[in-house]
């Protein structure tokens, strides 16, 4: 099967997503190779969240490492995602372990449902979105090996994100990720968060959560090499997005327990257009 031919489900980058907008202005090349990249978190991703079986999601997910690792040693893959995936490969340097790596961290929510303290949850978040930065970074163009070091920032940022708007829909899915140890500084257990906290309760959680954020994307933005802004524009806008939402998040009062924050999708636009169009992030 001709890879450049394969077509992947529309929903891998929909319209009104803060991906679909951070990569609205790469050339075809490399937004079909994102978009892939993409399709594959996404297929990794969703073995954990769809599966009710742990054996059966843990066989699925050696499947994918197999997989992985015949298409990295030159072999045709058998699945559409890694078939769209494979021409990027040579052409953007990629390389396997960052995709191992994800499986990796992906894998932990099949097993821990808990995050003890922050050291664990900068692991966990390095291997779910740092290693996806690092490679999204190399797809955009990245010239400076020292970009690494702020596209595992970032992804730490982004991810830190996530988890502070997702507390509810994570809870519905029997998982914790605020750090425990931050949980008992502020007399709450992860049975609380688990059983409906009284929001006022967790607030003080959220509001450190939210710092930790601020200071990841303060970081990685004073990482990425001043040459490297132009190359790295769609990963600046997922940053300025993201950031927004976080602002938003905590403007509102952190209501994660009853609502999921969003931005709209003109917001996000104008947000990804004024990083792209006068080099500003939000």
């Amino acid at each position: 099967m001709d890879s450049s031919k394969v077509h992947l489900n529309p929903q891998a980058m929909a319209e009104g997503s803060s991906f679909y907008y951070a990569f609205l202005f790469l050339p075809p090349e490399k937004r079909r190779a994102i978009t892939a990249f993409y399709a594959f978190c996404r297929e990794i991703d969703d073995v954990v969240d769809q599966s009710h079986e742990p054996m059966v999601a843990g066989a699925k997910l050696m499947w994918w490492r197999s997989e992985v690792s015949r298409v990295f040693s030159g072999e045709v893959a058998q699945h559409p995602t890694l078939l769209a995936l494979q021409p990027s490969i040579q052409a953007y340097g990629l390389q396997v372990r960052p995709f191992l790596d994800l499986i990796d961290g992906c894998e932990i929510d099949l097993n821990q449902t808990r995050m003890q303290d922050w050291a664990q949850l900068e692991q966990y978040c390095h291997l779910v979105a740092g290693v996806v930065g690092e490679v999204s970074a190399q797809i955009f163009g990245q010239q400076d090996p020292a970009t690494t070091a702020y596209a595992h920032r970032l992804g730490l940022a982004l991810q830190l994100t996530n988890i502070l708007r997702d507390v509810a829909e994570d809870a519905n899915r029997g998982r914790v990720y605020l750090p425990q140890t931050l949980l008992n500084q502020h007399g709450v257990q992860a049975s609380d968060v688990l059983s409906g906290i009284d929001e006022d309760r967790l607030k003080p959680v959220l509001a450190e959560l939210a710092d930790r954020a601020h200071t990841a994307y303060d970081e990685a933005l004073s990482l990425l090499p001043a040459s490297e802004w132009k190359n790295q524009k769609p990963g600046l806008m997922m940053a300025s997005i993201y950031r927004q939402l976080l602002r938003q998040i905590q403007a509102k009062g952190y209501p994660v327990l009853r609502e999921r924050v969003t931005l709209s999708p003109l917001r996000k636009f104008w947000l990804a257009w004024k990083v792209q169009a006068l080099g500003r992030v939000s």
